[in-house]
């Protein structure tokens, strides 16, 4: 019989099955996390300003992930001769965080919640949305694993700044996850990549943001720098919480989003970015937001997120194997 376990058990094909996310293990019980990753899920989407939508986005992604999920043995990629998301990664999904229909604070509680019990498990916390003001609990749930294990730097992957302090008494929206998380003691910078055309923040916000140590790069200024430019603005060792918005990418690869915005990134402009982070530093957490299915026919836009997540995944526990090995 092969070794690599095709023909051992169920042939379990992507259409089979419930939809956990990449068909990991569902744990009911979040006091019970034993796992290297845990995926949580936010379906929250009061944030928007615009096309809601979001909601349905754990959902959809999840769905997606199945289609990248067959077999036992990894995933071989003959370009890197490496196998990812092998046996030696353990990855479960916990289900969504609870949601409290027109109440923005119990629901990012709830959120918040479910990515500190991931975090007192020990595990990388990646929690698919719902909009972007779902990063905010994310980032809040990070106060008691920076003060054990030090600071984050916040890598933004993303169309808009996100950087509004307040607008008509709003804090806690899509627009406002850039500057609720520099306002952390425990947040050491922030990078933020594919800012472009028309943003959500005036420029008083670019200036503030600027002042308190971002870094800003549109689209084309990463092209034109390189990967490995922008990678060499990181601080180099660090621990890194990346949050990406799919409206970072070309509506023409991910139109299903509430705010797209045309001039974006293509699949390998971020995934090279992505595979670099997981080299350059030790990646801690991860959200990514803003998948409105609805608005892509195509599913197109879930199956881009979905691929872009676990190769992530799988980028960041080769990487931690190969920086454990003795050299």
């Amino acid at each position: 019989m092969s070794d690599h376990g095709y023909e051992a058990g169920r042939l379990n094909l992507p259409f089979v099955g419930i939809s956990t996310f990449g068909k990991s293990p569902y744990v009911a019980d979040w006091t019970t996390i034993d796992a290297d990753v845990a995926i949580l899920g936010a379906p929250f989407d009061f944030g928007t300003q615009w096309r809601p939508g979001a909601r349905f986005g754990p959902r959809a992604v999840r769905e997606a992930s199945t289609l990248f999920s067959f077999g036992h043995a990894g995933a071989y990629d003959h370009e890197d001769d490496a196998t990812y998301l092998g046996a030696n990664v353990r990855m479960v999904d916990i289900g969504d965080a609870d949601i409290i229909h027109t109440k923005t604070e119990e629901s990012h509680a709830n959120i918040e919640f479910g990515v500190r019990n991931i975090l007192n498990a020990g595990a990388l916390p990646v929690t698919i949305g719902g909009d972007h003001s779902i990063n905010i609990p994310c980032i809040n749930a990070f106060a008691e694993d920076c003060a054990a294990h030090g600071p984050i730097h916040v890598v933004q992957i993303d169309a808009h700044l996100d950087f509004v302090d307040t607008r008509h008494g709003v804090t806690n929206g899509h627009g406002n996850p850039m500057r609720r998380a520099i306002e952390k003691d425990y947040v050491a910078g922030m990078t933020q990549l594919g800012i472009r055309n028309v943003s959500s923040t005036a420029k008083d916000g670019y200036d503030d943001a600027r002042a308190r140590g971002s870094d800003i790069l549109s689209v084309r200024q990463v092209r034109k720098l390189g990967t490995q430019a922008v990678l060499e603005r990181l601080p180099k060792g660090a621990r890194y919480y990346v949050t990406i918005d799919i409206d970072a990418f070309c509506p023409s690869i991910a139109p299903g989003t509430g705010t797209p915005s045309h001039g974006g990134f293509l699949y390998y402009d971020v995934l090279e970015i992505l595979q670099g982070l997981a080299q350059r530093g030790d990646v801690v957490g991860i959200d990514l937001v803003e998948v409105a299915p609805a608005y892509d026919p195509s599913e197109s836009t879930q199956i881009l997120a979905a691929q872009l997540l676990l190769n992530f995944i799988g980028f960041i526990f080769h990487a931690r194997k190969e920086h454990s090995e003795p050299s």
